[in-house]
């Protein structure tokens, strides 16, 4: 409450500040057209009759021609103040008024108190962003082949951009090679294959590997890339597990006789884990369920430190379709760790389960009678933490915004990862009888979620870094949105008010002249007044002389 009271004073001073500074200027460049219309020094005591008469005798085309003058003034500014906006993200008169004014005004910024406290600040918030901006694998992707290129041949849209594929290319790189692949010449082929931009001669490739050796990477290249049926894919990923695991078992018993041999059993790891995994999708995706899910707990159970591929996510999307929730609950029980980095499946997951329990009978007229149940207060402050999680999912799982397909890498409480999360758990949520009505009551996503209270402030790298994950025809969710900065609306509002002025003033000479200089008179009552009571008591020869000066 703090921080938002001192920010909106922070803005009401700016405000202020800016609309005396366009009023003084506007009046000052008001009185430099008397003082050129009249040619004479503006001498207080001598020329106010004067310009009270000049005010007197103004024809309704000046109003007009001053009204629209300010009308069109008012209209440059807000033209460039909307283009600043839209492409810095705020507003040029607020930033200067933070940056040259505040300093004169006497303003403070409290987030820098001493140059310890800054520069630890900094590195903190440095290490936050970095973290919160990090790109993960999809632990959920999809297959080029059988499913992203089925799409491009139907649609004619790419549904992967440059960035992700350049990304999954690194990862290639990093899973698959090492060191020592020069020695084998199947494995040296596909070490140049995983480089490879061209999908075609990345093929290629793969299958000159094959006529030297049985690769296990050759067959996960095609599986991945030349497959256009999950069967398809299926079919050469068992191969692929044949060859992995004698090339596993040959540098398990020799990776303690060097680092080369130790990085290349790495390889092989990496290599098994991956295609097990992805076996037991294509399991989950040909419909044997049960088949994946024992698939999934047996990788887990053999490789319980390769928590990079996070099985675990796999684990639970094939639970849920199962409806084994006591399943579910025990896999969260695991993993929903505060030392473990969390993820839109675990948070949303753990929400349904939640939801799950009351959504059935849960009404919101009726709660707001009687009060929360403490069964109806787990799950909404469940849902609350999920939507503070990720405040794009929502959208999805209530059918607000059109899915697209995931992409290969996600941001963690990104909208890609909103997209990979609903992409597969809106069916899970819809066969939980109540539970989108439940989370429909948190669709108006609260500004205060921003600041965090359960996790991290949200980030604001994810805008950008979205916006390179996912393809260009979708349009990025934004959280928190920006809303139109104080001055523009402003300034609206005031090249509005003018150009209505002029408007009236030349359909209406007569009438909006006559309330112009009713207007004015009484804008120069005051100072009228005031001139009257300095002269009753200042001597004439003082002031006499004041005038002259």
């Amino acid at each position: 409450m703090a921080e938002a009271g001192a920010g909106f004073l922070e803005q009401l001073k700016s405000c202020v500040v800016w609309s005396w500074t366009y009023l003084w200027t506007v009046w000052f460049f008001f009185m430099l057209f008397l003082v050129y219309i009249l040619r004479v020094p503006l001498k207080i005591n001598d020329n106010l009759s004067t310009v009270s008469m000049f005010l007197n005798t103004l024809t309704p085309k000046f109003y007009v021609a001053l009204t629209g003058t300010s009308s069109l003034i008012s209209g440059l500014i807000l033209i460039f103040e909307w283009w600043y906006f839209r492409k810095y993200g705020t507003s040029f008169i607020e930033q200067v008024s933070v940056s040259h004014l505040r300093p004169l005004l006497g303003g403070v910024d409290n987030s820098t108190p001493s140059n310890s406290n800054t520069s630890n600040g900094d590195a903190d918030s440095s290490r936050q962003s970095v973290s919160e901006c990090k790109v993960w694998r999809n632990p959920l992707n999809l297959f080029r082949g059988a499913e992203y290129n089925r799409y491009t041949w139907v649609t004619g849209r790419e549904p992967l951009t440059y960035y992700d594929m350049n990304l999954s290319a690194q990862d290639h790189q990093t899973f698959f090679t090492c060191d020592t692949d020069h020695m084998r010449p199947a494995d040296a082929i596909m070490q140049k294959a995983w480089r490879e931009r061209n999908p075609q001669a990345r093929i290629s490739a793969a299958h000159e590997a094959l006529e030297l050796n049985e690769c296990a990477t050759a067959f996960i290249l095609l599986a991945e890339e030349e497959a256009t049926t999950i069967v398809e894919a299926e079919k050469l990923f068992k191969q692929a597990l044949k060859a992995g695991e004698g090339c596993y078992r040959r540098s398990q018993q020799l990776q303690h006789h060097g680092a080369q041999y130790e990085a290349q059993h790495r390889r092989d790891t990496n290599v098994l884990v991956y295609i097990k995994r992805r076996l037991a999708m294509c399991a989950r995706k040909l419909g044997r369920t049960r088949e994946a899910v024992k698939m999934m707990r047996d990788l887990m159970k053999e490789f319980p430190l390769l928590s990079m591929f996070n099985i675990h996510e796999n684990l639970l999307e094939a639970l849920l379709e199962l409806q084994a929730y006591a399943d579910v609950q025990a896999v969260l029980a695991k993993y929903d760790d505060i030392s473990l980095p969390k993820s839109a499946t675990i948070c949303y997951t753990a929400a349904l389960l939640k939801a799950r329990a009351v959504s059935d009978k849960f009404s919101p007229e009726a709660a707001s009678r009687r009060g929360l149940s403490t069964a109806e207060m787990n799950a909404v402050e469940a849902i609350h933490r999920a939507v503070e999680f990720n405040p794009h999912v929502p959208k999805y799982l209530l059918e607000m915004k059109s899915l697209i397909l995931p992409p290969e890498h996600i941001l963690k409480r990104g909208d890609s990862e909103a997209i990979a999360y609903a992409f597969f758990h809106l069916q899970h949520w819809k066969r939980v009888e109540g539970a989108l009505n439940l989370l429909h009551s948190f669709r108006m996503i609260p500004y205060p979620l921003e600041k965090g209270h359960l996790f991290y402030p949200y980030p604001i790298c994810t805008e950008t870094a979205d916006r390179e994950l996912l393809p260009s025809f979708h349009e990025v969710s934004v959280y928190p949105k920006k809303e139109l900065p104080f001055f523009i609306l402003f300034t609206a509002g005031l090249c509005s008010f003018t150009a209505m002025l002029a408007l009236l003033t030349h359909q209406f000479p007569e009438l909006m002249g006559v309330f112009a200089k009713a207007f004015l008179s009484t804008l120069f009552a005051p100072l009228n007044f005031v001139m009257e009571k300095v002269e009753s008591i200042l001597p004439s020869s003082l002031w006499h002389q004041l005038t002259r000066i």
